[in-house]
């Protein structure tokens, strides 16, 4: 994880992909084969002892003893080296050296996985560093690092920092960089919300490759706004983004899945969001929310077709998204049982009546509510207070 952004994503965020596709059931045991090589070959070229010995402990590679041993003795030969050379910086040059020589050392323990020891390393660097830019530097390893091991607690109070760093000053490109990473935290704590805007504010300063690469970026950007945005909002920054509009052909199914979506063809949507699950499944980050994001994509693309009628037989509904009335008439008892849908199903008629609430009476109903509330609340303190 250099601390200099390029445009290659970083080594350690692409293993550990590998490593989650590796214990994934879905995935072929013959794609597993390729996948075990590219683990252990990029293990040992970075001498990754710690994280060697974790994947053993995980049964996710055997053990080998003379591997173990070699990579061991290259890194305590290299932090010898190391030590060194931050004796010698202190001793002989200026202040500068030896933060540079402090923070070799730490991205040395990031390289072989020895997260405690790199996240010590990384204060006793910060605490040598002065200007706020490489400050923020250092807190952008310390996200990677985070997202490495998935540790969302590590990562919460990174960004935290990095704020408060912003408020000390800082500049544009950092801060772009910034919402990219609190974007794909807030993804990966199921925040699709707040994820997709953020995205969306970073498309055309996107700089961040040593998360993901760019088709990625926009893969999320798109399945976040999906079930984030209103129609109109939908159509003005992503349907015609001329940014998402030049990459999102590469991708499979996505250009189907959200235009379907906004033109209404239930039927080609479906087929498209078949194909999508596989990709959102075999997500390092999506993958814990796959079953949630699939119900609310349903609810989303239910509310959009009822949103026109007042009422609808369900085998018109059924024959618009392609499939049987059972399969409609299972799913959307469920939908309204769970409050996502707002209309009722005559069975006997085999009709759908839609009863939308009324938004102007929900809001006149809490203003009311919340002035009751208002009223208790000062006629306790009248009493406390003795007016």
């Amino acid at each position: 994880m250099d601390v200099q952004e390029g445009t290659q994503q970083s080594q350690q965020l692409v293993l550990a992909h590998n490593v989650f596709l590796l214990k994934h059931p879905d995935v072929p045991d013959i794609e597993k084969v390729s996948l075990k090589d590219e683990v252990l070959n990029s293990v040992k070229s970075n001498d990754m002892t710690p994280y060697y010995e974790t994947l053993v402990a995980d049964k996710v590679v055997e053990l080998d003893q003379s591997v173990l041993d070699s990579m061991r003795a290259k890194n305590v030969d290299e932090i010898k080296k190391l030590d060194e050379k931050i004796a010698d910086a202190e001793e002989n040059l200026g202040e500068s050296e030896v933060r540079e020589a402090h923070l070799a050392k730490s991205l040395y323990y990031i390289q072989i996985g020895e997260k405690e020891k790199a996240l010590e390393q990384l204060k006793v660097t910060e605490s040598k560093t002065v200007a706020v830019g490489q400050k923020m530097d250092l807190v952008f390893c310390t996200l990677q690092i985070g997202f490495f091991y998935m540790d969302f607690d590590l990562i919460s109070k990174s960004i935290d920092k990095a704020k408060n760093l912003f408020e000390e000053g800082g500049d544009w490109e950092r801060k772009n960089r910034l919402k990219v990473y609190e974007g794909l935290y807030c993804m990966s704590t199921r925040n699709f919300k707040k994820a997709a805007n953020l995205f969306l504010d970073s498309i055309s300063t996107f700089t961040t490759y040593e998360l993901f690469p760019y088709d990625t970026f926009i893969f999320y950007t798109v399945l976040t706004s999906i079930i984030s945005l209103d129609r109109v909002s939908l159509k003005q920054k992503v349907v015609d983004a001329p940014e998402i509009l030049t990459v999102i052909g590469k991708i499979p199914y996505l250009s189907e899945f959200l235009n379907s979506l906004y033109d209404c063809q239930y039927k080609s949507f479906f087929l498209a969001f078949a194909g999508l699950t596989e990709q959102i499944k075999l997500d390092r980050y999506l993958h814990p929310h796959f079953r949630f994001y699939m119900r609310e994509v349903r609810t989303v693309v239910y509310s959009q077709f009822l949103e026109s009628y007042k009422s609808v037989t369900i085998e018109a509904m059924a024959k618009a998204f392609g499939v049987t009335v059972e399969f409609i008439d299972l799913e959307l008892s469920r939908f309204i049982a769970a409050g996502k849908l707002h209309c009722k199903i005559d069975k006997v008629a085999g009709v759908l009546e839609t009863n939308r609430p009324d938004a102007k009476n929900a809001l006149y109903q809490a203003t009311i509510k919340q002035g009751d509330f208002l009223l208790n609340r000062i006629q306790k303190l009248s009493r406390v207070i003795d007016l």
